[in-house]
């Protein structure tokens, strides 16, 4: 493994998506530990796809106080809980599992009301009972796009904005499938500790050029990347 700082970004390179995956899952789970010593309890949040999964695997293999820790999502697809594209199911089928299965789970998806409708309410059982966030785990798109903040999408300057009280943001992707509750910008970096997972060659790349722009608004993960609020752990292999 390598390590490297730029700007306020700690970047992480592994070998081998294996050695990511071990050293990664250690990290997230001291963490966790961290938080439990000091205040009796601990937040965790992930987010969907692919890319997390072998991570969801391990980190449930590890043997911590599970009991006394909370997982939530980094955004969810307006689906219900057992769609096979919905990420509540994602995490409870990988992650929610051995010594893991001990720890409590909060969803987004709410039934019975419209996305846009929801985002105070989603914004209060968020507040009850995962805030403060002690760990969240974000992915990226190859359109560089993380949690369900999209590019160009016209949600963008709301979830943006750091007076916004709210921690979730309902958001119509128009380039993917589902409209989508989203944490805002504000509560992302509002976490303790925030980590960004890539994997391959070309989300390195996306990566690489993110760090030296500017326009959050074509490139959502810059405004991850680029700010002066929180250090950003980015692990890659």
């Amino acid at each position: 493994m390598e390590e490297a700082g730029t700007m306020s970004n700690i970047f992480c390179s592994f070998k081998t998506k294996e050695s990511l995956v071990l050293e990664l899952s250690k990290k997230i789970a001291s963490y966790l530990e961290e938080s439990i010593k000091e205040k009796g309890k601990a937040s965790l949040l992930v987010s969907g796809g692919s890319t997390p999964k072998p991570l969801f695997e391990r980190l449930s293999n590890i043997d911590i106080a599970w009991d006394k820790v909370t997982i939530g999502l980094v955004d969810e697809r307006w689906l219900d809980s057992k769609h096979k594209d919905s990420n509540e199911l994602l995490v409870r089928s990988n992650l929610l599992q051995n010594f893991a299965k001990k720890a409590k789970f909060v969803g987004m998806y709410l039934e019975d009301i419209d996305v846009f409708q929801a985002d105070s309410k989603c914004s209060e059982i968020y507040k009850e009972k995962l805030f403060p966030f002690d760990v969240i785990i974000l992915g990226m798109g190859a359109d560089a796009h993380t949690a369900s903040l999209f590019p160009l999408n016209e949600k963008l300057e709301e979830a943006y904005n750091l007076e916004n009280e709210n921690l979730c943001i309902s958001i119509k992707p128009t380039t993917a499938p589902y409209s989508r509750m989203s944490l805002t910008l504000k509560a992302i970096l509002s976490a303790k500790n925030i980590i960004l997972h890539i994997e391959g060659d070309e989300k390195l790349k996306v990566y690489e050029e993110a760090i030296f722009l500017n326009d959050k608004y074509t490139k959502p993960i810059v405004s991850i990347l680029n700010q002066n609020i929180k250090d950003i752990e980015v692990c890659h292999a």
